[in-house]
């Protein structure tokens, strides 16, 4: 088992993973980079996904002809 310590402005705490995760988590690094630099970085990106998928998700949508038939259905245009 590797341990990295994530320095965090208010303490330092120390998490355990493997040496084969250490090494994963070591090739999304940039030369002198942190540990705490990637793992920053990567969560960001993991944010900013989660986000564009929520966003762009068609989980309970319906499309645009299914809302007018609703709309002509609970508000119908006098004649």
């Amino acid at each position: 088992m590797a341990s990295i310590a994530i320095i965090d402005t208010m303490e330092i705490t120390t998490i355990q993973i493997s040496r084969e995760m250490k090494a994963k988590i070591a090739t999304f690094g940039i030369k002198g980079e942190s540990y705490e630099e990637i793992l920053k970085r990567i969560y960001n990106m993991a944010v900013k996904e989660q986000l564009r998928e929520f966003l762009l998700s068609s989980d309970n949508t319906i499309s645009i002809e299914e809302a007018r038939k609703e709309v002509n259905k609970r508000w119908p245009r006098s004649k």
